[in-house]
């Protein structure tokens, strides 16, 4: 008699999520043995929900306002410590909440822009909270639409295993109960060119400015006065990044296994 097979059990997502989120106590992602050698050929693409801290405006503007949902759609430097970002707010006429927003100690200015869909978009200029100094130290882009209601927000984390750590360290300071809603593992592909340190640095601006949305937030000749370079030499910038990234992603045959 052919003894019975029992199917293979696979890696559940709970168990990689409370491997990530640690014991805790600590926002730590634990390897198992043998795993230490890919441990940094693997990106971790993880959903967070952290509750925002109080010295940060927004954060206390959804907990007063929680029937409110708002979508963070972009991000672009003003200073090393001042950010601009598009907000899409919803359920309300253009510069309803313009005066509120604009009254907490981080905001520094509001405009109203345009009524979007069921709400309306504002631009934001405000003194940055330590999460963005963090992801720039460490060279990792945000992803947006950051997501923000009733006081927490769901960031999309996309970074290696020791990145992960640095920015779950950072999150469980701030909020020691936040949480990891999913997980998910992705070899990085061997034949990815590596991007300068200023190419890089410069496709996360375009892409915060929304020269690659669709449709396209802002034009070339827009993006090149915001950045301070000419039309001509950023045209060459960004094309040669393209091309790196579109040679890459057309080579089927070098993908890791």
């Amino acid at each position: 008699m052919v003894p019975k097979r029992h199917p293979r059990r696979s890696r559940r997502p709970d168990r990689l999520i409370r491997r990530l989120s640690g014991d805790g106590s600590e926002g730590v992602l634990r390897p198992h043995a043998g795993e230490e050698d890919h441990a940094e050929n693997q990106l971790l693409i993880a959903i967070l929900r952290a509750r925002i801290p109080t010295t940060v405006g927004i954060g206390v503007f959804t907990s007063r306002h929680p029937e409110i949902s708002i979508e963070v759609l972009n991000r672009s430097d003003v200073s090393k410590d001042v950010s601009v970002s598009d907000y899409w707010i919803s359920g309300q006429p253009p510069g309803v909440w313009a005066r509120e927003i604009a009254s907490y100690p981080d905001v520094l200015k509001v405009d109203a822009l345009t009524e979007v869909g069921n709400g309306s978009l504002y631009r934001v200029t405000f003194r940055n909270p330590p999460t963005i100094p963090l992801f720039r130290d460490l060279g990792i882009p945000i992803h947006f639409p950051l997501r923000i209601q009733a006081g927490f927000i769901r960031w999309e984390v996309v970074a290696r295993r020791s990145e992960a750590q640095a920015i779950l360290a950072h999150f469980r300071k701030t909020d020691a109960n936040f949480q990891v809603v999913s997980l998910r593992r992705q070899r990085l592909r061997s034949h990815l060119p590596l991007l300068t340190q200023t190419q890089s640095q410069l496709l996360a601006q375009a892409m915060a400015a929304g020269y690659f949305a669709v449709p396209r937030r802002i034009t070339l000749t827009g993006l090149a006065n915001k950045l301070g370079k000419s039309k001509s030499s950023l045209s060459e910038m960004l094309a040669n990044i393209e091309k790196k990234l579109l040679e890459s992603a057309l080579n089927p045959t070098s993908v890791s296994p």
